[in-house]
């Protein structure tokens, strides 16, 4: 059988049902392996394996827990856990025990998931890194501000973890570090118990090295019935090509990654188009500048009024300053212009019955350095939309680094994206 720890989330849960492999396995693997390599990537923040051991153990000894049953899961240190720090990425919070779960994490345990620890957020889930490198190359960044989470699984230090998506900090670090990236429909899993950034946007995303292994967590973090992702077959799923107003800031290694799954998706049957945006959606990199400036700020003013002094000069300049800037005239317009984006978006898919658009994961390969975490152009276009979103590896560029195709389905459709993005993955490997 494969190493426990190689596994993905599904395989080790069919294993653990059928008796082939045992949590304590499973977890005794997994802590190998971060023993081996953490210290080079840097993934984790806190790490409890006594009470991790203990979990394992009591799994084992039965009844069966549900979906995620003795599946070893990272957690984003923006992420509320009962039993585990939660510092948020800041000294502010060093220490920090909130005494609740997150939902999500709640919804994971009581699914049967081992909870290993907190993995590095970037500061507030904003642009400061963390100390985590991507594990394919430690001078590279993993993106952010998922980046333990990203970089966890694609070390196989766990199969499964949880981030939060803002602008683009699930999809972009799964890009870079060549992992599967999901960020659900807004307001499809409860931000109860995250650190948020806004309210606008904020979205619990999943990590996993498959699509059917993002998708068993999906079901455990939303309490419903696990179906495997294209169970009923797919034969002719509608793809068009969306190119973005950022179409030129990709470099030329992305875009020939999108052209050539273009072309792979419409030899295995699929039906291949294009589709073009509106000129009005132009406006969303700004209108998603104003409102996450407006907010963010807001959201911490607490810290920011009693430990200021402890707030990273980035979070200052990124955040608190341009938010000072902008005037409530302007955060209600940059809200009006979503709600009529969103809703020409229904409009336009329907319109050219296209299930999923095909557009960029990130505009290439994971940087050089550790300060930049890469930039989420071709992310917030589908957060600020509110729409599901998931991202593929998709061959390497130049530097043998990964790359990543996105798939976006309509709001609400996460079912449906899903389902395409199993057909896609099968064809791209």
């Amino acid at each position: 059988m494969t190493a426990p720890e190689r596994l993905g989330a599904a395989e080790a849960r069919r294993a653990i049902a059928a008796g082939r492999l045992t949590a304590t396995a499973l977890l005794e693997a997994c802590l190998e392996r971060i023993a081996a390599r953490d210290g080079a990537v840097a993934a984790w923040a806190f790490l409890d394996p006594g009470a991790a051991r203990a979990r394992a153990r009591a799994l084992d000894a039965g009844p069966d827990r549900g979906p995620l049953h003795g599946l070893p899961i990272g957690v984003k240190d923006i992420i509320d856990t009962h039993d585990q720090p939660a510092e948020y990425g800041s000294a502010i919070h060093a220490g920090h025990r909130p005494g609740r779960d997150s939902a999500s994490v709640a919804s994971a345990r009581a699914a049967g998931a081992v909870v290993l620890g907190k993995t590095v957020t970037t500061e507030f889930a904003n642009r400061r890194a963390g100390a985590t490198r991507n594990p394919l190359d430690a001078a590279r960044t993993p993106g952010g501000s998922s980046s333990g989470s990203a970089a966890a699984v694609a070390d196989f230090q766990v199969p499964l973890a949880l981030g939060t998506q803002t602008g683009g900090s699930v999809l972009r670090p799964a890009a870079y570090c060549g992992v599967v990236g999901f960020k659900p429909s807004f307001g499809h899993l409860g931000n109860g118990g995250v650190r948020a950034n806004t309210e606008a946007f904020d979205t619990v995303g999943l990590m996993a090295r498959g699509v059917e292994d993002v998708a068993l967590l999906h079901a455990a973090c939303l309490e419903i019935p696990f179906v495997p992702p294209g169970a009923a077959g797919i034969a002719a799923p509608r793809i068009a090509i969306c190119r973005t107003p950022h179409w030129d800031e990709a470099a030329p290694g992305t875009h020939a990654a999108v052209t050539a799954a273009a072309l792979a998706f419409a030899r295995a049957g699929a039906v291949v188009g294009e589709l073009d945006l509106p000129p009005c959606f132009a406006g969303l990199r700004a209108a998603h500048e104003t409102v996450c400036s407006f907010e963010a700020p807001r959201n911490y003013a607490d810290e920011l009024a009693r430990a200021g002094h402890l707030v990273s000069a980035d979070f200052l300049a990124g955040r608190v300053v341009p938010g000072g800037a902008v005037t409530l005239g302007e955060f209600r317009a940059a809200l009006r212009l979503g709600r009529a984006c969103r809703a020409r978006m229904d409009a336009l898919m329907e319109e050219h019955g296209v299930d999923v658009l095909l557009t960029p994961a990130a505009p290439g390969e994971a940087p050089r350095g550790l300060a930049d975490t890469g930039a989420a152009t071709f992310n917030y276009l589908w957060t600020h939309l509110h729409m599901p979103c998931l991202t593929l590896p998709a061959g390497t560029g130049p530097a043998g680094m990964p790359l990543g195709v996105q798939l976006v389905a309509r709001r609400h459709e996460d079912a449906a994206l899903l389902a395409v993005a199993a057909w896609a993955e099968a064809v791209l490997r």
